[in-house]
């Protein structure tokens, strides 16, 4: 026992005081506070100018109208009344005084007829605020040469009264609401982007890292003092553990990030992935998904690294596995959108996507006990024998040496396992 601590402390520190660990950390802390001030980031290189859009009304009539309207939407730029000529305008665009000039002449048949100078063409957002506003001033003028009076058009317009109301289901509770669901997205996102993150980045370091040592031969040191198995789940646990302290780190991080400029996170993005008053229970659920999924894929990733001997090899032979992690992945970005849909409840059941997907259902849906005790043990039952197999494969992995990369070895490494008992 005391030679399976000792791989393990070796597996957590050697990596935790390595240059890249601490490089890679301190990005990614970076990275978090900067997008947590992204808006002031912005704000430091953004001129304080507001764009400038010259009008030339050759009606005479529609200017007020335009600035009325842009009052009313608090739009990003500001008209001006031009005075000159269309060409001098349009000198002024290329000296970069106006962002661009409108030009509106009288139509007989259309009213007005409108055309937009600019030497800006990426961002057309001026442009189509623009042509909505004169589109509603044309319209308002059409259905007042019609006769149509302007309080008969707002009581068209008028929204209908229309309300949704959850029904109680047969447990009692009553099913989530639209607010309710958007409270817990917003964590049920993050864990997905954080479990995908964390089994692709640290399995593939476990394989690099039996890998390594079988290239140097320490393998052969490691072996004749401490058995393979004790080996394989003391890198497995203590690589885990340095994963969950880097990923704490990046937790703490935000969380404090989000309570810091919690009144400045106003808007539709905070709204729709909103992170307050979730149930303590998706908490819960949250720890217990990750750590299954980790430790389903990592106890994957020593078994399959245990199979090569170079360091180039591994990606290969971890090729399968990184498909179905990014099968996972995806399937759970789609069942955001649609959780209650065919494809999300089976995979739900489906260990190598239960942690993936069987959260996104528990977080935005009702879902029976039984349905998450289910998913839950036949993840545990997975991991057990991946754990047995895994175990077998690695006591005789450690032994193979050479250009290897395909899973036709397991069967190799399984009989090398018989033979070294």
């Amino acid at each position: 026992m005391n030679k399976f601590w000792i791989v393990l402390s070796h597996s957590f520190m050697t990596r935790f005081k390595s240059k890249s660990f601490i490089i890679t950390t301190a990005i990614f802390l970076l990275f978090i506070v900067g997008i947590g001030n992204v808006d002031r980031i912005i704000g430091l290189f953004d001129s304080d100018d507001v764009d400038q859009v010259a009008v030339i009304d050759e009606t005479g009539e529609l200017y007020h109208s335009l600035v009325e309207q842009n009052e009313l939407l608090e739009v990003n730029y500001e008209l001006v009344d031009y005075d000159g000529t269309l060409e001098d305008a349009e000198e002024e665009v290329l000296s970069g005084v106006f962002n661009g000039v409108l030009h509106i002449e009288s139509d007989p048949d259309l009213y007005f007829s409108a055309v937009y100078y600019t030497d800006q063409l990426i961002n057309q957002s001026i442009q189509y605020q623009l042509m909505g506003n004169l589109q509603q001033i044309k319209d308002a003028r059409a259905m007042i040469d019609q006769g149509i009076d302007q309080a008969v058009l707002e009581a068209i317009y008028q929204p209908i009264s229309f309300e949704t109301i959850a029904l109680e289901l047969s447990d009692g509770t009553t099913a989530r609401t639209e607010e309710e669901i958007g409270v817990a997205r917003g964590l049920v996102y993050m864990m997905i982007i954080i479990l995908y993150m964390a089994v692709l980045m640290y399995g593939n370091m476990i394989a690099m890292d039996i890998a390594n040592e079988k290239s140097s031969r320490v393998m052969e040191i490691l072996i004749s003092s401490s058995s393979p198995i004790s080996q394989m789940f003391a890198k497995i646990i203590g690589i885990s553990l340095l994963g969950l302290t880097q990923i704490g780190l990046f937790l703490v991080v935000g969380y404090f990030m989000i309570q810091s400029r919690a009144e400045d996170m106003v808007g539709e993005f905070f709204e729709f992935f909103g992170f307050s008053d979730v149930p303590v229970s998706t908490y819960i659920y949250a720890i217990i998904f990750f750590l299954l999924g980790y430790f389903l894929y990592a106890t994957l990733s020593a078994m399959l690294g245990s199979l090569v001997t170079r360091m180039e090899d591994v990606s290969q032979i971890l090729m399968p596995m990184t498909l179905l992690i990014f099968i996972a992945y995806f399937i759970a970005i789609f069942g955001i959108n649609m959780p209650e849909s065919s494809l999300v409840t089976i995979t739900s059941f489906i260990p190598f996507f239960a942690p993936f997907v069987m959260f996104l259902r528990v977080g935005l849906l009702e879902v029976p006990t039984w349905e998450i005790a289910l998913s839950i043990g036949l993840s545990i039952g997975t991991i057990i024998l991946l754990a047995l197999i895994g175990a077998r494969v690695y006591r005789g992995g450690v032994l193979m040496y050479g250009r290897s990369a395909s899973l036709k070895d397991f069967k190799r490494a399984l009989q090398l396992s018989k033979k070294d008992k």
